[in-house]
C-alpha cells in the first residue's frame, strides 16, 4: 500500500474505516467529536505517526494510535495495520453492558395494561433503578 508522508486527519479516519464517508470524517472534526491531547482539531490536521486521536461517534469513544498512513480507503482487515486501538477497557466494556440492561416487555395482543398493571410495572421499574444504584462494596 503507498504510504504518503502528509495527510489530512479526516481522510486518515476515512481510510482506516473509523467513518463511512470522508463528509461525516470531516464533520465530526468540526463538531469537536474527534480530539488531539483533548484539544478539538480541524478536519486539516496533519497526521503523523505515534499521533494519539480520541474519536467519539455517537455512545462509541476510540482512542487510536497512529501506526501508519494510508492514503485510500481500503479493506477492514489491511485497515487495522494502520492503526492501534488503545481504547481502555473500561469503555469498552461500559459501552456494550448499555445495552444488555433488561427489557420489560408484554405480552403481544394483551392490550393495554389496567391501573393494577400500571402500579405492578412501576413498582417493578423502580426496583430495578434502587438495586443497580447501590454499590456492592
Amino acid at each position: 500500500m503507498p504510504e504518503k508522508e502528509k495527510l489530512r486527519i479526516d481522510k486518515y479516519l476515512w481510510a482506516i474505516r473509523q467513518f463511512k464517508t470522508r463528509t461525516l470524517a470531516s464533520d465530526a472534526c468540526k463538531a469537536g467529536r474527534v480530539k488531539l491531547d483533548g484539544n478539538n482539531i480541524k478536519p486539516s490536521h496533519e497526521v503523523r505517526l505515534g499521533e494519539v486521536y480520541q474519536v467519539s461517534k455517537g455512545p462509541d469513544r476510540k482512542v487510536i494510535r497512529v501506526v501508519g498512513l494510508l492514503e485510500n480507503r481500503v479493506d477492514a482487515k489491511t485497515a487495522v495495520g494502520f492503526y492501534e486501538d488503545i481504547t481502555p477497557v473500561e469503555e469498552t466494556h461500559a459501552f456494550k453492558t448499555m445495552f444488555h440492561a433488561p427489557m420489560l416487555k408484554r405480552d403481544r395482543g394483551t392490550g393495554r395494561p389496567t391501573k393494577r398493571d400500571r402500579r405492578e410495572i412501576d413498582d417493578l421499574k423502580d426496583d430495578l433503578l434502587e438495586n443497580k444504584n447501590e454499590s456492592p462494596l
